[in-house]
């Protein structure tokens, strides 16, 4: 098979995808070519998604989804598979964040993160490989972050999670990629989101954080979506298991050369 970008014929599903990381890879997607199910627990929040996948020529679904829900994960199977007759690419990008120092985090604090950002990670792909497996081909894709590598205070259950997903992509890329899917984790820097609303709207913030990115900004949403584009094609197929991370440079622990003191 020729090794090429065009998504044409694919249908994806990318769970989270009504704003932000989630909207802007089903986006991406569907510019490619694909039809996509996009989820939110919310479904009236994905009408103008969805709009914007028609206006690209493709076909959305919209499908109502709690990944920490199973009886959602299964409603969404049964949706897209009687839709479509299969799903070639699953993007896990629902996922949550709880900011609190590790002496103040809770019992279900924690849960509801690892419900979200691990547990409804496994149990999608789950629910969705079977059929993929038929095939011998598929492409799951599970947004991590820079957590995956990099930890930092008060986000101790978000770094566990995030964490964890590395892991797991790893060993399902172990059992499922001799019988023709490819997992990996595309794992963004600093990046617009309403997730990161907060931090991203302080001026002082973001221009601290520019000096410790070697291209000097933060990522834009579209940036995560071309890189989910590359890995669920034909172009990926040798990328399996992998952490992909798309952050500028951050997690090599440089700083800009501008910051540098000049040499004498």
């Amino acid at each position: 098979m020729p090794m090429t970008i065009d998504l044409a014929g694919k249908v994806a599903v990318v769970t989270g995808s009504s704003r932000g990381l989630g909207k802007a890879i089903a986006l991406a997607l569907a510019g490619a070519g694909a039809d996509v199910v996009i989820t939110s627990r919310d479904p009236a929040v994905l009408t103008p998604v969805a709009a914007e996948i028609a206006a690209l020529g493709r076909q959305a679904l919209a499908v109502k989804l709690d990944v920490t829900i199973e009886a959602d994960i299964r409603a969404l199977t049964a949706r897209a598979i009687e839709r479509y007759g299969r799903v070639d690419i699953l993007v896990n990008n629902a996922g949550m964040n709880i900011r609190t120092p590790a002496t103040e985090l809770t019992w279900e604090q924690w849960d509801r993160v690892l419900d979200t950002n691990l547990k409804g990670v496994f149990f999608c792909s789950q629910a969705l490989a079977p059929q993929m497996l038929a095939r011998g081909w598929g492409r799951i894709i599970n947004i991590g972050s820079a957590t995956c590598v990099n930890a930092y205070p008060h986000i101790t259950a978000y770094c566990a999670s995030r964490g964890g997903i590395l892991q797991m992509t790893k060993s399902l890329a172990a059992e499922w990629g001799p019988q023709g899917i490819t997992c990996n984790v595309l794992a963004p820097g600093w990046c617009r989101t309403e997730q990161t609303r907060v931090l991203w709207e302080d001026p002082e913030w973001v221009k601290t954080i520019a000096t410790r990115i070697p291209v000097g900004r933060i990522a834009e949403p579209e940036e995560m979506g071309a890189a989910a584009v590359f890995l669920a094609s034909e172009c990926s197929g040798y990328v399996n298991g992998e952490l992909f991370l798309v952050d500028g440079g951050f997690t090599i622990g440089s700083v800009r050369s501008s910051t540098l003191p000049a040499r004498k």
